[in-house]
């Protein structure tokens, strides 16, 4: 059933403050341009007892140049592109994007780790390796690795090649991965030789389930960012990262009778279930057209879902067979974690091509009220450069110690930063990998934000030119702040 525009402004109109907020991240309530708070610069215990105890401190430059993080605190290199080596003999391939853990064997932690390799294979040092009944497609660079970590040993292996612009992805509750295709190449473009703009399958903890990879097309082809699972209802949420005109929010309701569960989802039929794309309208039932309207921390829209006409977009892509007025866009919609019974949701920024500038927004769409709380705002960064100011949020988790954690795909320092249940801010790690030259520095985004299961290790890779690392120290409950 919708839930209408005249529903939602009703429900607004007797709450007063539209509906009733649940959640342990609670509000996350930030002003534009104040993610950056002074919280990234304080120093010693007494700007922590001014600060509430928020966070670990200021930075601590690393040595070694690669990952500076708080006293206390250190990081592991568990994968180097070009430097560590796969069980083949292959070196790992590069540019690490969504990752995940999984328990292991026998103690042991397995991560799924996306390679964000776009084109033909001879475009890369150190593509994916074409591993016998893993590939989709030959020419294609991109797939995942499997990593087992345990105590002081890494092994490495392929668990899906031939695939392309593996971004972000999402866990499954039934412990598999699905990883997503960012492209809408079809085959004869960009040297592919099949359609790609998938979501594929991957089982970290069982070979076997990998061979002869197949996409979930049920799913729809578009740029894929990331995907959630809905436990309860079985649906699933989709980003797509994707401009002129930007990307849309997707649902994927399955066919009455569907259960899921290892391998299920590659039994489907190609038009199964039902593909649709978000419409937000506000507390006054008018039609919200994009996200980056929105200006107010707290704010909230309704939400109802438009079936998506052409899923395998066979002559024009999924977004662009809409109308103006028919569904709601929004610039780089990127990271998705499940949590707190809802789905948290990532737009990067927007830009000229948007209504409104922002340097990030981080919502919360709750199944149960079908309604979108932006709970993160940041303000357009003035100057990128300083380390200071947070932009550009992208892979996003959800912290067993409160708040969120979330990886920075900004401009200029790149940061991995937590926001507390009550909005404020405060530095894990800075990316000090310098990748330009010290005239003109660069440093590549961080990915694949993700705690091990038993929450003691924080993973995250920086992509370029592929590290995964993991960072240990004297995590703590976060206050509200």
């Amino acid at each position: 059933m919708s839930l209408t525009r005249r529903d939602f402004a009703r429900r607004s109109a007797i709450t007063g403050a539209g509906v009733a907020l649940a959640g342990s991240v609670g509000a996350l309530a930030t002003a534009p341009n104040a993610l950056a708070s002074t919280d990234t610069e304080s120093v010693g215990e007494e700007s922590a007892d001014r600060h509430g105890g928020v966070g670990y401190g200021p930075l601590v430059p690393d040595p070694e140049g690669v990952l500076a993080l708080p006293a206390g605190f250190s990081y592991r290199v568990i994968t180097y592109s070009g430097r560590t080596k796969l069980e083949s003999g292959e070196f790992t391939p590069s540019n690490h994007d969504g990752t995940s853990t999984f328990d292991g064997p026998r103690g042991a932690t397995l991560l799924v780790n996306n390679h964000e390799l776009k084109g033909t294979r001879d475009s890369w040092k150190y593509p994916v390796p074409l591993t016998e009944g893993l590939v989709y497609d030959p020419a294609a660079s991109g797939g995942c690795t499997v990593v087992e970590v345990r105590h002081d040993k890494v092994a490495e292996w392929v668990g899906i090649a031939g695939t392309s612009t593996n971004c972000a992805g999402g866990n499954t509750p039934w412990d598999t991965w699905l990883t997503c295709e960012e492209t809408e190449d079809k085959a004869g473009q960009s040297g592919m030789t099949k359609d790609h703009g998938y979501v594929f399958e991957v089982d970290p903890a069982d070979r076997r389930r990998n061979r002869n990879p197949k996409p979930i097309k049920a799913l729809g082809r578009y740029a894929h960012e990331a995907v959630v699972v809905d436990a309860k209802r079985g649906r699933l949420y989709l980003t797509e990262d994707a401009a002129t005109p930007n990307g849309l929010l997707y649902r994927w309701t399955p066919p009455q009778g569907f259960e899921h569960g290892h391998g299920q989802l590659r039994t489907l039929a190609d038009d199964a279930g039902a593909l649709q794309a978000f419409k937000c309208f506000d507390s006054g039932g008018r039609f919200v057209d994009d996200l980056s309207r929105a200006t107010k921390i707290g704010t909230v829209y309704g939400v109802d879902w438009v079936d998506v006409p052409d899923r395998d977009a066979r002559t024009v892509s999924v977004r662009k067979q809409f109308a103006a007025g028919e569904v709601t866009r929004a610039r780089k919609l990127e990271g998705m974690w499940w949590g707190d019974g809802g789905v948290y949701i990532v737009s990067s920024y927007a830009r000229e091509e948007s209504p409104v500038q922002h340097d990030g927004q981080v919502w919360f769409y709750d199944p149960k009220r079908r309604t979108l709380t932006l709970k993160v705002l940041i303000g357009v960064n003035p100057d990128p450069s300083a380390d200071g100011p947070f932009d550009g949020p992208d892979n996003i988790t959800v912290s067993p110690y409160g708040g969120l954690v979330i990886a920075e795909d900004g401009e200029g320092v790149q940061h991995l930063f937590g926001a507390t249940d009550s909005g404020r801010t405060y530095p894990i790690a800075r990316n000090e990998l310098n990748i330009g030259t010290e005239e003109e520095p660069a440093y590549s985004e961080f990915t694949g934000v993700t705690f091990s299961p038993d929450g003691r290790t924080l993973f995250a890779n920086i992509q370029e030119p592929g590290i995964m690392l993991a960072i240990t120290g004297p995590w703590k409950r976060q206050k509200r702040g």
